[in-house]
């Protein structure tokens, strides 16, 4: 292990064998040195992780450096061939200038019109839209006033439409504005006062949609009749209590839900999983294997650990498997998800040879005799162990071409709850918790499926769902 160029562990055993050397050392200072060698040893190996060899993420890396998208030699910019998206001309534009040619600047002569060269500007306009209905009043010869019905959905003198609703939702559970900017933009831009107090109220509208609808349930009975679910959970905050965050999702639908435990608990009360038996990728939380289905696991979070114990540990048979691993992915890729079996079973074969390596360079601990409970493995003997007993798990992306290498997708579909959190700090009640994850299972469902947000929030004020939620079969 080294860092800043300094080899840590070579350092630290010369400085145990001086103090084994010296004579004149009482065996208390012998085991204060050698905890305080611990300490540091264990320090070392923190400030060696990144987010290339453990779970941290990129924003933790001191002074990373930032690679490059394109390393080719070619100049940048659109290729032959390639499909251009220049705006296209409307054919209906809003405002028409027509400008005449100034026909005293030119030679005398006979002109006649031929047409018109056109350009437009495209921009936008902040207004707001007051919609008044006028309900006729009228009386007989006895005084009576009768009034004509207003629209069922016009129920106060002065009220906010749908639209303007669903845009201050969508400011809110989808770009993920905090209520304050979100209210200083609609007094600021559209001359539209509006409080916190409004904003929430609008927020509670769709979600009290949203479970009307049956959304949630259709998005869950859509998951649990899916051929491969990712799975994950995150810690999150909730009226500053520890809470957890699950997620079961696909390439089509998402759904959230947050809970007191992080466990199969949980997933029982949630409801998915119990009911579930195609594929469920995970990062090999133990809880998952609780439920009788085939698994996945997340090769992303094997080639981190692989290279911590090859840059860390010294482990070479970590550094083969982790090419391995990065090659077989790409040969799956390659071959449109179509390994055929004799290839299958050579892969298999040198996976099983790599493995061997690790055998020799990382044994099993030694039991000391008079120390009670079983010897403490490292973590590269554990990231081992696991290769080994769940060779399938780890290689379903190989033998199952529904099977993704990793379980990006599940962290990907979390990714935006823990932005959301970062920007506010934490939830401050759980219905608020659960209406933002509900609204976001909704959202993300319609966004995978090509359903904009500003369209979805719509449909579901206005008491409808996008095609896409037909019940499940």
């Amino acid at each position: 292990m080294k860092i800043s160029g300094i080899d840590i562990e070579r350092n630290i055993d010369n400085i145990k064998q001086k103090i084994q050397d010296d004579k004149t050392l009482s065996p208390s200072m012998r085991a204060t040195f050698d905890l305080l060698l611990l300490i540091v040893t264990l320090l070392c190996k923190r400030l060696g992780l990144n987010s290339r060899n453990s779970s941290k993420p990129p924003s933790t890396d001191p002074n990373r450096e930032k690679t490059l998208k394109n390393n080719s030699s070619n100049k940048s910019g659109g290729k032959n061939g390639h499909k251009g998206s220049t705006l296209p001309l409307d054919d209906n534009p809003d405002i028409t200038h027509t400008l005449p040619v100034d026909q005293t600047q030119l030679p005398k002569g006979i002109y006649t019109e031929v047409g018109f060269e056109k350009r437009q500007i495209i921009d936008i306009e902040f207004k707001r839209v007051v919609t008044e209905y006028q309900a006729q009043v009228i009386e007989n010869e006895f005084g009576q006033h009768f009034t004509a019905p207003f629209p069922d959905e016009v129920k106060s003198r002065i009220q906010y439409g749908n639209n303007l609703k669903a845009h201050a939702v969508y400011l809110s559970q989808y770009q993920l504005l905090p209520y304050g900017r979100i209210c200083e933009y609609f007094t600021d831009q559209l001359g539209v006062p509006l409080s916190s107090g409004s904003l929430y109220n609008f927020i509670n509208k769709a979600y009290d949609k949203l479970e009307q609808t049956n959304a949630l349930e259709i998005i869950k009975d859509k998951l649990r009749n899916e051929v491969v679910i990712h799975a994950d959970e995150t810690g999150i905050n909730i009226n500053g209590k520890r809470q957890w965050l699950h997620n079961a999702s696909s390439l089509e639908w998402t759904y959230l839900s947050a809970h007191e435990k992080r466990g199969s608990i949980a997933m029982d009360d949630i409801g998915i999983l119990p009911h579930f038996d195609g594929v469920i990728c995970h990062d090999h939380w133990k809880p998952y294997y609780r439920y009788d289905t085939l698994h996945s696991l997340c090769n992303a979070h094997h080639l981190r650990e692989l290279i911590r114990a090859d840059e860390q540990d010294g482990q070479a048979w970590a550094g083969h498997m982790h090419q391995f691993l990065v090659t077989l992915n790409q040969t799956v890729i390659d071959s449109d998800n179509t390994v055929s079996i004799d290839e299958q079973a050579d892969y298999i074969k040198e996976y099983r040879t790599i493995l061997k390596e690790g055998e020799k360079e990382s044994p099993p601990p030694q039991r000391i005799k008079g120390k009670r409970g079983r010897p403490q493995k490292t973590k590269s003997r554990n990231l081992l162990e696991r290769l080994q007993n769940y060779e399938e798990d780890v290689l379903r992306f190989m033998t199952d071409k529904a099977v993704p290498f990793t379980n990006n997708q599940g962290e990907n579909d979390l990714r935006m709850a823990k932005v959301q959190q970062k920007i506010s700090g934490c939830f401050r009640s759980d219905y608020g918790a659960e209406m933002f994850f509900g609204l976001r299972s909704y959202l993300s469902s319609c966004k995978k499926q090509g359903v904009s947000a500003s369209t979805a929030l719509s449909l579901l004020l206005n008491g409808m769902l996008p095609n896409i939620f037909t019940p499940a079969e």
